[in-house]
């Protein structure tokens, strides 16, 4: 007869909080992670922090800015394993939508198609600074924190990635 243990409950076993795992699937989505995808990206997330407990190290002292990072990290290596179209083929199936709907909301889909196109332009180390900056919300410090990098570093790559973002939108600087 097998033993049977008691079941514990959801948020003991959990390592993220539902709002830490829907941060997780927005920067892994931003990050051009497709839809189908997500998922599975958050439980690497959730894999790796268990990992790190068997391992018996700490816990990271922000969860949410070291699961986003993780993300942020998914989303490069997974932009390494696929070819750009196939990313864009997938947000144009995932952008379409009924005829009424796609008629109201034409203009905000093309912008949207035209941001995640820029995104994808912009070199790995750019794109991860900025999703994490302006997307995950996490702050230049704490980007160069969790990524191991000097403070200034974090901030030139914001600065080119979003000039390139801007050229490449031909948006007009905002203040």
């Amino acid at each position: 007869m097998p033993i049977r243990r008691p079941r514990r409950a959801k948020a003991e076993t959990d390592p993220l909080d539902a709002a830490q795992a829907d941060r997780v699937r927005a920067v892994l989505a931003l990050g051009g992670v497709p839809q189908e995808d997500l998922q599975d990206g958050l439980q690497q997330v959730r894999l790796r922090l268990l990992e790190r407990r068997a391992r018996g190290e700490d816990p990271p002292r922000d969860v949410g800015a070291w699961a986003a990072v993780v993300a942020s990290n998914l989303a490069v290596d997974w932009h390494r394993t696929r070819n750009r179209q196939e990313r864009v083929s997938a947000r144009l199936t995932l952008l379409s939508a009924p005829d009424e709907q796609r008629r109201d909301s034409t203009e905000n889909s093309l912008r949207a198609l035209a941001v995640a196109e820029g995104l994808d332009a912009l070199p790995a180390a750019q794109r991860q600074v900025l999703v994490l900056r302006y997307y995950a919300d996490l702050s230049v410090p704490q980007i160069a924190e969790q990524l191991g990098i000097p403070l200034g570093t974090v901030k030139s790559r914001l600065y080119a990635a979003a000039k390139l973002l801007r050229e490449r939108l031909h948006v007009e600087e905002a203040v």
